[in-house]
């Protein structure tokens, strides 16, 4: 009897493909949990330093900067979820990045309650956050007038700007105090700047990442035998909370406020932006015109929220793109985890409280390390911009010089009206129409130079502030 022949036994088969994209790919439970935990460690610090700094510098108690830091840990864990998980074809980036409070929004907030309270504050965020959802379609259509010769010289100023307020909580902020710029003082913010370094030169992967979160841990221990502690209401916080919505009163929406806040959320866009396309290249996920719009709109929503739970304006922190680059981990599901993570830290309170009785020292010898790092950045995205016979000198220049004045000279639009103090007043507002204005006028015009790059291009990476 004949039989059929049988098949082979090794007959080639198809190949597997899988259907899931390493973006999407769902991890072990506890491998997911350990990652978004190293993610919310890496940014932890830099998020909750805008509170204290703006705290600081408004003149808030120490039980409201606690709240503060409650509301920004909030707005930041609802953002990072909106941008790892998405909501359908409206919000969300859909990748591995976390959000947090932008420092680009702290001169401008200082500023606005300074001239119009802490309400005001709250209700320009709102305004600019809703202008941030008008315009997020439009902005990832126009990203090319926002190139590293704009972002960099912004950036440059931002950092700039901000040294004079970590010298502030270093020194103290009354200069006829008896403990004014201290030697104690000075000593305990340089030790906490020389750690931090060390950190940095003598360690490897994710430990040297921590060199600011250790540097707060030591020199708060170290501070204590000083005299510069006072923890005295931490006993007083609950240990479970929420931040309650308008703590401050109902919104106040002065137009110079308003004006200032949402050239404050294009500063936070152009980040944002180039942070969303680095991670974008990093997972083998490029974004479209529509993922990017999706995901500056979930900055437009941390405006709203901000505004509303007393939180901040968050971007997309760059730490936790580089830890994307240094892990090669690429699913969005860690992220997503992290926010989880930040939602409970924001629910309980005594844990804002602690961190909002830092000693001034403390803070401003970390936050002189990161203020000037983001100095530092700016500068590395100008040297993408081509200089040689292309005006962009010039625009640098100018931009810079426009934002330094009221950085150096605090009072000198006192003569002008209140909207012009507040806009002109802010060293980033100044630095982003200048440098904007500018780079129109000679690449985007009849009649322009040629093109060159870094004035054309769409912006790099470049880290959160």
């Amino acid at each position: 009897m004949s039989q059929a022949p049988d098949a082979p036994a090794s007959a080639p088969q198809p190949p597997t493909v899988s259907a899931r994209h390493p973006a999407d790919e769902v991890l072990p439970p506890a491998r997911l949990g350990l990652l978004g935990l190293q993610h919310v460690l890496v940014m932890y610090t830099g998020c909750v330093t805008v509170p204290l700094v703006f705290g600081g510098a408004a003149g808030l108690g120490t039980s409201t900067v606690g709240l503060l830091i409650n509301a920004d840990l909030l707005v930041a864990g609802l953002v990072t979820l909106l941008q790892a998980l998405g909501v359908g074809k409206v919000l969300g980036v859909r990748l591995p990045v976390v959000a947090g409070a932008t420092f680009s929004a702290v001169t401008p907030m200082i500023l606005i309650a300074g001239e119009y309270g802490v309400q005001a504050v709250y209700g320009s965020m709102i305004a600019a956050g809703v202008f941030g959802l008008l315009v997020a379609v439009p902005f990832a259509r126009a990203v090319r007038f926002f190139p590293p010769l704009v972002s960099g010289s912004v950036i440059t100023v931002i950092g700039l700007s901000l040294i004079g307020v970590a010298t502030g909580l270093i020194a103290g902020r009354d200069s006829t105090a008896e403990d004014y710029a201290a030697p104690g003082r000075l000593a305990l913010a340089g030790g906490i700047v020389l750690l931090i370094v060390l950190v940095s030169r003598f360690t490897r992967g994710f430990l040297s990442q921590l060199g600011v979160l250790l540097g707060l841990v030591v020199g708060t221990l170290v501070a204590v035998p000083m005299g510069l502690t006072d923890f005295s209401s931490v006993g007083g916080a609950d240990w479970f909370g929420l931040a309650s919505p308008f703590h401050f009163g109902a919104p106040h929406f002065p137009i110079a406020a308003v004006i200032s806040m949402c050239v404050v959320m294009l500063v936070t866009f152009t980040e944002s932006t180039a942070d969303m396309l680095a991670v974008g290249e990093m997972t083998g996920r490029p974004l479209s015109r529509q993922d990017l719009a999706r995901g500056l709109a979930a900055d437009g929503v941390s405006g709203v929220l901000g505004g509303v739970m007393n939180g901040f304006l968050d971007t997309v922190f760059a730490q936790n793109v580089g830890l994307v680059g240094m892990t090669k981990v690429r699913s969005r599901y860690v992220a997503a985890v992290a926010g989880g993570v930040l939602l409970v830290l924001a629910l309980v309170p005594k844990l804002g409280e602690v961190v909002a009785s830092l000693p001034g020292p403390v803070v401003g010898g970390a936050g002189l390390v990161m203020f000037a790092t983001v100095t530092s950045v700016g500068i590395s995205t100008l040297r993408k911009v081509e200089f040689e016979g292309t005006g962009n000198l010039l625009i640098v220049a100018v931009s810079i010089g426009a934002g330094m004045l009221p950085v150096v000279a605090p009072s000198i639009y006192h003569a002008f009206p209140t909207w012009v103090q507040i806009i002109g007043g802010s060293a980033i507002t100044s630095t982003t129409v200048t440098a904007f204005l500018l780079n129109l006028l000679f690449h985007h015009t009849p009649g322009r130079k040629k093109a060159e790059p870094g004035t054309e291009a769409v912006p790099t990476a470049v880290p959160a502030t």
